[in-house]
């Protein structure tokens, strides 16, 4: 299997603008842009959040994908899975509105429609190439990459910090 991509979050580089939520909230619109999201009689659901975490920062959270998901093995009616490219999705069709994948996300990113009766979380865009949020970013704050890829850059970034502080 290839090598899947990830949501990584720069929060030094988050200005708490919101785009991504926006971005999110039209992505999952049935009408797909902004000024048909805003008329839609159903409001569209962001699934991505920006947090305020004192004294002053702005972070990003969006579904971690984690590898051991517990809200997949919480989820008593077999809604939420993993598929083939790895990305942990919820069936709303088979999702019974228990909320006990909101009760054991450790990151609080599992969304609740209470008027639909289901949970909905980030499903990395599969109609997209890059998630709607990480190509709305202004900042780069959102990155789309493999594992590898990220902490190859981090590593280089890392390199450069460390021989511009030896002087050379």
């Amino acid at each position: 299997m290839a090598q899947p991509k990830e949501i990584f979050v720069k929060s030094e580089r988050c200005l708490g603008c919101m785009s991504c939520m926006i971005a999110c909230s039209v992505e999952h619109s049935p009408g797909k842009t902004l000024f048909s999201a805003i008329a839609e009689p159903v409001v569209p659901k962001s699934r991505v959040y920006v947090e305020w975490a004192p004294p002053a920062k702005k972070i990003p959270l969006v579904c971690r994908q984690c590898e051991d998901a517990p809200c997949m093995f919480a989820c008593i009616s077999g809604a939420i899975s993993r598929n083939d490219d790895g990305t942990v999705v919820t069936d709303a069709d088979k999702c019974i509105g228990c909320w006990t994948c909101v009760m054991v996300c450790p990151y609080g990113v599992i969304g609740r429609d209470i008027d639909a009766g289901k949970a909905y979380r980030c499903d990395r865009c599969p109609d997209r190439d890059i998630p709607a949020c990480v190509h709305a970013c202004p900042t780069g704050a959102l990155l789309y990459e493999t594992v590898p890829d990220y902490s190859k850059s981090m590593r280089q970034k890392a390199s450069e910090e460390l021989a511009r502080a030896e002087g050379e």
